[in-house]
C-alpha cells in the first residue's frame, strides 16, 4: 500500500489534489464553528445549489475558466440571501429555500436543454456529488485555490475577535457600536468563496458536510471557541487527507469518501465526549 501511494504521488495531479483538498478542508472548518453556532448552516447548503446553477450556466456559455463566473455569482447571491433573510416579509429559511431550489432547477434545466455531452445524467451526478475532476486540476486552478485560501485564512485571523463577538452575542456587539451587519456580510461572502472552492472536491450537495461535521465533532469534546475551532481544523484536514488517499487507493468517489471519514470522526468524537464528559 505504501509503495502504491509513493507511486501515485510521483504524478503532479495527485499532489495538486491533496494540496487543494487540505486547503478546502482548512477553510471550511474555520468558518464551520461560526456558522453552526449562529445557525447559519443552511446558508452553505443554499449557496451550494446556487453554485451548481452558476456552473450549469458557465458550461452552456462555454467559459474556459468557469470559476471566474461561478465565484462572483455565488458571492452576489450570498449578499442577496443575507439581505433577504433580514427582511421581515421573507424569513431566512424561506429565502434559502427559494434561492437554492430555484438555482438547482434552473441549473438542471439548462444542462438538459443545452447538453454538450452524451452522458447528461453522469455530468449532473458528478457535479452534485463530486467527481474525479479533483484529479484533473491544472496548475492555474491550484494557484487560484491557494490564493483564495490564503485570503480566507488571513481575513479570519484579522477579524477573529470580531467574528467571535458576532457569533456569541450579536445584540450586545451591535449595542457597543460594532458593525455587525458588515461582519455578517463578511462571513456570508467568505462562505460563498469556500463553497465554490469545494465544488470540485465533494460536489454541490455534499459541501455542507465539510462545514458542519468537523465543527459538530469538535463540540463533542471541547467547550471554548478557540479550542473547538482548532480541533475542527485538525479533524477536517485529517479526514480530507484520509478520504483522498482511500479514494485514490480504492477507486471510490472522492467527495463521498471524505464525508464518510467526517462521519466516522463525528462518531468517535461523540464516544470520546461521553467518556470524558466533554470537559476539555
Amino acid at each position: 500500500m505504501i509503495d502504491k501511494l509513493i507511486f501515485y504521488f510521483e504524478y503532479p495531479f495527485v499532489r495538486y489534489a491533496l494540496i487543494v483538498g487540505i486547503l478546502i478542508a482548512l477553510c471550511s472548518s474555520l468558518l464551520g464553528v461560526t456558522l453552526v453556532l449562529k445557525r447559519f448552516s443552511f446558508i452553505g447548503d443554499g449557496l451550494s445549489h446556487v453554485a451548481f446553477g452558476a456552473m450549469a450556466v458557465a458550461s452552456v456559455l462555454n467559459f474556459t475558466n468557469n470559476m471566474l463566473f461561478i465565484l462572483p455569482v455565488t458571492v452576489i447571491c450570498a449578499i442577496l440571501l443575507l439581505r433577504t433573510g433580514q427582511d421581515t416579509k421573507i424569513k431566512g429559511d424561506a429565502a434559502v429555500a427559494m434561492i437554492s431550489v430555484g438555482a438547482l432547477a434552473i441549473g438542471y434545466l439548462l444542462m438538459n436543454i443545452f447538453s454538450t455531452g452524451p452522458n447528461l445524467s453522469g455530468d449532473v451526478c458528478s457535479t452534485l456529488f463530486g467527481s474525479t475532476s479533483i484529479l484533473t486540476l491544472t496548475q492555474g486552478q491550484v494557484t487560484l485555490c491557494c490564493l483564495l485560501s490564503v485570503i480566507v485564512v488571513v481575513i479570519f485571523i484579522l477579524f477573529y475577535h470580531k467574528i467571535f463577538c458576532v457569533t456569541f452575542d450579536e445584540t450586545f456587539s451591535k449595542a457597543t457600536g460594532m458593525k455587525t451587519d458588515f461582519y455578517n456580510l463578511l462571513i456570508a461572502v467568505i462562505t460563498a468563496v469556500i463553497i465554490v472552492l469545494a465544488m470540485n472536491l465533494v460536489g454541490s450537495l455534499l459541501i455542507s458536510a465539510l462545514v458542519i461535521f468537523p465543527a459538530l465533532s469538535a463540540m463533542r469534546i471541547f467547550r471554548t471557541f478557540f479550542s473547538v475551532t482548532v480541533c475542527s481544523v485538525c479533524l477536517s484536514v485529517l479526514c480530507a487527507v484520509i478520504g483522498l488517499l482511500v479514494s485514490i487507493l480504492a477507486g471510490t468517489p472522492v467527495g463521498s469518501t471524505i464525508v464518510a471519514a467526517d462521519m466516522v470522526a463525528f462518531l468517535v468524537c461523540c464516544l470520546v465526549g461521553k467518556a470524558t464528559g466533554g470537559k476539555a
